[in-house]
């Protein structure tokens, strides 16, 4: 139970990362508002994100005792956190360029994972 729970806090800390991220872009990228603004808003979220993280990271080290099952925690969880989160907050689906670019990573992590 104390291994599912790190993992869930991990996940929790890479998405509210790449939240974010994605909040700062879009605030930036497509309102007129001063980058300063944006950024100072975003930074707290983010400080908060790092926060989850670590304490994510601790756990998940604590019980697995192995960092490279940490990072493939964390890896897996950005891989499929951040095409989810970029389209329900931009509501753009990928071009062919980066459709085979994700489809190449997920492969590469899979072997990574098999092989």
């Amino acid at each position: 139970m104390f291994k599912l729970f790190g993992v869930l806090i991990l996940v929790a800390g890479e998405a509210t990362a790449i939240y974010a991220e994605m909040i700062a872009a879009r605030n930036f990228g497509t309102v007129d508002r001063p980058f300063l603004q944006v950024f100072l808003k975003v930074f707290l979220i983010m400080v908060l994100a790092a926060g989850i993280l670590m304490t994510g990271y601790m756990l998940n080290y604590r019980s697995f005792k192995n960092i490279w099952v940490v990072s493939v925690i964390s890896i897996t969880s950005i891989l499929f956190l951040e095409p989810l989160l970029a389209y329900t907050l931009f509501r753009q689906l990928p071009t062919r360029g980066a459709l085979i670019g994700l489809v190449l990573g997920a492969l590469g992590f899979i072997a990574t994972i098999f092989f």
